[in-house]
């Protein structure tokens, strides 16, 4: 239910200019206007040292002029400094996506991934993953699948012909289907040259990231009934399963024992990925267990804590 406000509430959103930072503060912002009414200002954090004189001036030029923020949203090292400065100027609560540089304290609320190890704190909430701009929910085309594929990671060793291997099992298995793929900025160009040879003739669309517009992923997953993601690929990961797909997992080895490679672990234990090998088994992908809406679940709990009875 939507809470009662006289006004819209105000967000600061800062930007450092990395789009997987600026994803993350986009998802918060848009579940917060699913949930009430909000005018969200997005903000270019200033360079770095003017961050670091506008803290220890109490000053924050860039938001002179405009509405007092409610709420600043900030998600990487580039935005901390700033986003203290502009609460110091101009009032308002932080809100610190993922993990901070600075300690925790300095915040009002850290929304720090689980795999991340968050401290019992009462200004800190676990997330599963990192939070993202893909809308829950929506009418899903069960012949229409996506497949995501990462690359070089420390996490995993890439391989080019196992990542072939089960693209090419998955397809050849789900003729009914409408197969489009995708990679990303890690994805080595061999492997994407080797991918068009394998499976020319095969009912497999490939649209190189490079060339998709803006917006595109997380419209094409809204639609799709299936997701095959590469093992190192958390964030697409994430995305898909809070676009509601049945999720599958392109295996890849591990290098090591990390929290990325536990936190995927646990997904699998819990239902919400099948994995390459258990999927060869029975052919068979089954639906996530539950709704999984991270951003929404974090909107709550800001409204919650901070905005039920304002005026």
């Amino acid at each position: 239910m939507r809470p009662a406000f006289s006004r819209p509430l105000t967000l600061w959103r800062l930007l450092d200019g990395k789009p997987g930072h600026e994803k993350q503060t986009l998802g918060l912002a848009q579940a917060l206007g699913r949930l009430t009414d909000c005018r969200c200002l997005d903000i270019a954090v200033p360079a770095r040292g003017v961050r670091f004189l506008s803290w220890l001036a109490g000053r924050f030029p860039a938001g002179d002029g405009l509405p007092a923020p409610d709420l600043i949203l900030a998600a990487g090292h580039a935005t901390h400094l700033a986003a203290l400065a502009a609460r110091r100027a101009h009032g308002g609560r932080i809100a610190v996506l993922m993990k901070p540089s600075l300690p925790l304290a300095w915040f009002d609320l850290c929304l720090i991934p689980e795999h991340d190890a968050p401290p019992a704190r009462s200004n800190a909430l676990a997330t599963l993953g990192v939070l993202n701009a893909v809308t829950p929910g929506g009418e899903k085309v069960q012949d229409d699948g996506l497949f995501l594929i990462g690359g070089v990671s420390p996490h995993y060793r890439w391989d080019d012909d196992e990542v072939i291997r089960q693209i090419r099992a998955v397809i050849d298995a789900t003729p009914e289907v409408h197969w489009r793929l995708t990679d990303s900025r890690r994805t080595p160009a061999s492997f994407m040259a080797r991918l068009t040879s394998a499976t020319t003739g095969t009912h497999l669309e490939i649209l190189p990231h490079a060339t998709t517009p803006p917006g595109w992923l997380e419209q094409t997953l809204s639609a799709a009934g299936q997701a095959w993601v590469s093992e190192d690929s958390v964030s697409m990961v994430y995305e898909a399963l809070t676009a509601g797909c049945a999720v599958g997992l392109i295996r890849l080895p591990s290098t090591h024992d990390s929290r990325i490679s536990r936190g995927i672990a646990t997904l699998v234990r819990d239902n919400w990925l099948t994995t390459f090998n258990d999927w060869r088994q029975n052919r068979r992908l089954p639906p996530p267990p539950g709704r999984f809406d991270e951003a929404g679940r974090c909107a709550e709990e800001i409204l919650k804590l901070w905005f039920r009875n304002a005026n």
